[in-house]
This record gives structure tokens, C-alpha cells and sequence, in this order.
């Protein structure tokens, strides 16, 4: 059964950075999403390390803040989140999946395993 499990939520203020880690199996496709109270769970970042080099894509809400990286000898996937703004309260969730392409990297159907999610929110 796979599982993941997120951590490094809290509350900070506007500006300030926080990092998430979630503990993951040996995925080649890896994301990070958010999801706010009344919408939808929208893709932040992503990750690719099935080839020499992990290339990642982003939202355009977090691109140049986020950024997101794979540890491959512990297995933890990172989201380094700076420059943090009361719009990016949520509760966050780790995703995971074997194959897939990017076009659809961002839908939430896409992703087979996800964790129970960590909150964070940014409020002065």
C-alpha cells in the first residue's frame, strides 16, 4: 500500500518561508498540490527524476517562490516555499505516480497516490 507523509506545515506571515517534506516510495513523477477551503486542488509543482536529470514545472502562482527537489537517498520529496503570501493558505498534499506525460501534470486524476495533506497558512 503506498503511502506518503507530508510535514513542515505551520502558520508564518506574509514573507516568510517554510519548507514541506512528504516521505515518498521510488516514484519517477512527484507533485505538490494545494487545496483552499471552497475550491479545488490545484497543482503547484511538479517533478520528473525518471532521467539523468529532474526537470520540474511549476504553477504560475508560485513560479520564482517554490521551488520543488528530490532527495533520492532518503527518498523525500521537498517544497521549498518562499516569499509566502496570505493566497497561499492551504491544506498541501503530496502526489506520486510511475509514468504520465507533462501536458497533464497539473490534473489531479492523473496522480495514483497522495498523502493525508499538511496545512499551511500565512496570516499576519
Amino acid at each position: 500500500q503506498p503511502q506518503l507523509v507530508e510535514s513542515g506545515g505551520g502558520l508564518v506571515q506574509p514573507g516568510e518561508s517554510l519548507e514541506l517534506s512528504c516521505v515518498v516510495s521510488e516514484y519517477s513523477w512527484m507533485a505538490w498540490f494545494r487545496q483552499a477551503p471552497g475550491k479545488e486542488r490545484e497543482g503547484v509543482a511538479a517533478i520528473f527524476t525518471g532521467c539523468p536529470t529532474p526537470f520540474s514545472m511549476y504553477s504560475d502562482s508560485v513560479r520564482g517562490r517554490f521551488t520543488i527537489s528530490h532527495d533520492a537517498n532518503e527518498n523525500i520529496l521537498h517544497l521549498q516555499m518562499n516569499n509566502l503570501k496570505p493566497g497561499d493558505t492551504a491544506m498541501y498534499y503530496c502526489a506520486a505516480r510511475w509514468g504520465g506525460t507533462w501536458h497533464n501534470w497539473a490534473d489531479r486524476q492523473v496522480w495514483s497516490d497522495w498523502g493525508q495533506g499538511t496545512q499551511v497558512t500565512v496570516s499576519s
